[in-house]
């Protein structure tokens, strides 16, 4: 059984400067749980990305939106969660090209993260996760 050591929560606006306010987020957050420098840079890009996901997809539809960003920590993983209004599944671009500028995101968290995958929320909306390995 895994028991959670720590969980932090940040709510968000789900506008352009949510990802930067993530990102320190995430640092300062992880930094304070002693976690390896390596181990935030990749939770950082992976959050960036889900963060980044949600706002360009939920902000258009729902100007004034809020995302909720999760860290749950426990004795081998960080787990990120980030929460939205949107009902809408998140899709990875299967079809982007070697030049493509956007669209990556989705495919990123996948390569860097133990595992990936959302829910969607009885109240509406949806929580997009991802694990990152500590061990």
């Amino acid at each position: 059984m895994t028991v959670e050591r720590y969980v932090s929560t940040l709510e968000l606006d789900a506008k352009a400067e949510a990802t930067p306010w993530a990102r320190r987020h995430v640092r300062d957050v992880l930094s304070a749980w002693q976690v390896a420098d390596e181990r935030i840079d990749t939770t950082e890009l992976a959050v960036c990305e889900l963060v980044s996901n949600a706002v360009q997809h939920v902000a258009p539809d729902t100007p004034e939106a809020h995302l909720t960003l999760t860290l749950r920590h426990d004795e081998s993983q960080v787990i990120a969660e980030v929460a939205d209004p949107s009902d809408h599944p998140p899709v990875p671009n299967t079809t982007m090209s070697e030049d493509a500028e956007s669209g990556r995101g989705l495919f990123i968290v996948g390569e860097i993260s133990k595992e990936w995958d959302y829910y969607l929320l009885p109240t509406g909306g949806k929580v997009v996760w991802c694990i990152i390995a500590l061990v």
